[in-house]
Order: C-alpha cells, then sequence, then structure tokens
C-alpha cells in the first residue's frame, strides 16, 4: 500500500504544470525574460503594422503601434509611384533577386574553397596567406572603395550584374568561419579517400560541403543581408536606372520631394519589403547559425 500510495503521489507530482515546480528566482527570470523578448518584438510588430497604416494613421500623433484600419494602400502607392518613369518598381526587385542570389553562391562557393585550400592543403606562405585575409577585416568599407572602382572599370563590367556580385564576393569572415569546421575534418580521412581513387572536386563536394553546411547557412545569412541591402554598387557602377537595386529605388522614394508627406506610405510598404526576406532567411536557418557559434569558438 505504501508503495502504491508512494507511485500515486509521484503521478500526482508529475501532473501538475511545470511553472509550479519552478523556484521564485526562475519564476521571476521567466518574467523578465518575457517582457524583454515582448520589448524586442515591438519593432517587428510596428514595421508590419506600419505598412499596412492609411494615410490618415501614418502621421497620427502619439504614433500607433497597431494598425486600426489596414489597408493596401501603401502598397499600391509604392506600384504606382513608376508609372511615370520608364523603369517599374518591378525592375528594381527583380535586379535585386538576380544580383543577391547570385552573390550568395559565389560568396559560400569562394569561401568554402579558399578555407577548404588553406586549412587541408597547406601550401608554402599559406599561414601569411589566412593573417591576410583576417587583417582586411580591419579595414573600413571606404578605405577600399576607390580600388573596387578601378578593379570595376578595368573588368569592364559597368552597368551588368557582375558589377554588382563581384565586388561583394570577397568575406573575410565567410573564410574564417569555413575554416574552423574544415580543421574538423581528419587528415587521414581525406587520405583514404584519395587511395580510394577520390579526386579533389569529389573530396570537396563529398565530404567537405556536408561538414561545413552549418557554416554555409551562416554566410549565406549574412551575404544575404550585405547583398540585399547594398546600394553601392547601384550608385557607383550602375549608370543604367534599369540596372539598380530596389533598395536604391527605396533611398530616392522621397528625396526631392517638395514636403515629408509624399510617398510616405509607399516607403512604409518598401521597408516592410526589404525587411521580410531577411527575417524569413534568418528564421529558416537560425540553428545553422547556432551551430556555427559553438562549432567556431565565438563567444
Amino acid at each position: 500500500m505504501n508503495v502504491m500510495a508512494k507511485l500515486g503521489r509521484l503521478a500526482a507530482w508529475r501532473r501538475k504544470p511545470r511553472l509550479s515546480r519552478w523556484s521564485p528566482t526562475e519564476k521571476v527570470a521567466f518574467v523578465l525574460l518575457a517582457l524583454i523578448s515582448i520589448f524586442m518584438l515591438l519593432p517587428i510588430v510596428y514595421i508590419f503594422n506600419h505598412a499596412f497604416k492609411p494615410y490618415q494613421e501614418l502621421f497620427v500623433y502619439p504614433p500607433n503601434i497597431l494598425v486600426r484600419n489596414p489597408s493596401f494602400q501603401s502598397f499600391i502607392e509604392l506600384l504606382a509611384s513608376t508609372k511615370s518613369t520608364a523603369v517599374p518598381v518591378t525592375r528594381y526587385m527583380f535586379n535585386s533577386a538576380v544580383v543577391t542570389g547570385l552573390t550568395v553562391f559565389l560568396i559560400t562557393l569562394v569561401s568554402a574553397m579558399c578555407a577548404y585550400a588553406i586549412s587541408k592543403h597547406q601550401f608554402p606562405g599559406h599561414k601569411i596567406v589566412f593573417a591576410t585575409i583576417l587583417l582586411t577585416l580591419v579595414f573600413v568599407p571606404e578605405t577600399v572603395a576607390i580600388p573596387k572602382y578601378l578593379v570595376v572599370s578595368h573588368l569592364g563590367i559597368f552597368n551588368t550584374y557582375w558589377g554588382h556580385v563581384l565586388p561583394l564576393v570577397a568575406v573575410p569572415t565567410g573564410v574564417f568561419l569555413m575554416k574552423q569546421f574544415i580543421d574538423q575534418v581528419p587528415g587521414e580521412l581525406l587520405d583514404s579517400a584519395k587511395m580510394d581513387g577520390a579526386q579533389e572536386w569529389t573530396l570537396f563536394v563529398r565530404i567537405i560541403i556536408p561538414v561545413v553546411l552549418p557554416a554555409i547557412a551562416t554566410i549565406g545569412i549574412i551575404a544575404f543581408q550585405s547583398a540585399w541591402q547594398n546600394t553601392e554598387t547601384s550608385i557607383n557602377y550602375m549608370q543604367d536606372e534599369e540596372m539598380r537595386t530596389f533598395p536604391f529605388y527605396v533611398e530616392t522614394l522621397t528625396s526631392g520631394m517638395a514636403n515629408s508627406v509624399a510617398r510616405q506610405g509607399a516607403m512604409a510598404a518598401a521597408t516592410l519589403l526589404l525587411f521580410l526576406p531577411n527575417l524569413i532567411i534568418f528564421l529558416a536557418f537560425q540553428s545553422k547559425v547556432i551551430a556555427t557559434m559553438a562549432h567556431s569558438g565565438i563567444k
């Protein structure tokens, strides 16, 4: 009977809500973290609601976080903002999609190949090469703006998609993260694969790439954000309006307006369109980002 009574009390204890078993300190910490999480979500909630506000709610003071009368007026205004021009807004969006896709692919590929060569093909001076790559992290973008322009000019890729992509391909952070993962691959594994007849490309695709998938996801997010929001290439290397990207167009939406009210709705809709892909990509690959941080030694 005593045993049955103990089992009954144990079952009742397990059926109790987990929160009731928390200590007061844990409950306070949970409440504080929940409040902080809600506070950090407010900008995201505001961006979504602001894009669907009609004009009478855009300029209410004090501003409202939540929209009261949702409307697609801002998105209609955004699409209509280029009706009087030769280049529609959809062309800017298409350019951004193409440039971002190419940039993400090339950055991940180049970073992985460079890290593989430095990590597993220890050629003479490989440490100096890696140190030089890391040294470039200390340079601000303005210091390399003129060299980039000269390279693009000599390659003759003005007003082309390559003029958008190539200046963004070199990412030292990507090489560093990839190398941290590739260093974990035993050299004996690669040697045994070579003895079985595997070529370098087979080693890279079949062995190295599966190992660095978390790093690829992380670098993909970083590359996506830098390419999707980039305006430098459109300003410096594109003279044809039809080759410029959506972020550049967003910056010109309200510039030169006679007042501060015109096109504010279109700006709100464009801001949401710029933000939404970043949010989706991060939510889809956030687990890979955490795995990358755990394996790379970054605290």
